[in-house]
């Protein structure tokens, strides 16, 4: 009796023809950019909770305001790019304070 392997444990057409190297270059910089947007976006949120008010200004604040919102909306768009639609996950483990979520977006004059 012989036994034919399943479907998924065949090596695809696809393998011959470099798509799938291809798929893996991309998918590998992607996560390579999700990595440096999380290192901005750990940057950004530690310089605002840094701030003080006896030794910086109100301006500075919003302008680290501006910065972290800024990061994590690109942080945002490069995790949605790698498939990861739902946030929630990533606002508790980055810890990521309203008034950034608030700015998502914002297109500031």
């Amino acid at each position: 009796m012989s036994v034919r392997l399943p479907q998924s444990f065949r090596q695809s057409q696809q393998d011959g023809n470099g798509i799938n190297v291809l798929e893996y270059g991309l998918m590998s910089e992607r996560a390579n950019s999700l990595g440096r947007h999380g290192l901005k976006v750990e940057a950004a949120l530690a310089a605002l909770k840094a701030w003080t008010v006896e030794r910086q200004s109100a301006e500075e604040r919003e302008r680290l305001l501006n910065e972290a919102s800024d990061a994590v909306w690109a942080f945002f768009v490069q995790r949605e790019s790698c498939g990861l639609r739902n946030n929630r996950d990533a606002i508790q483990r980055y810890d990521i304070p309203n008034e950034v979520l608030a700015r998502l977006g914002a297109i500031r004059t």
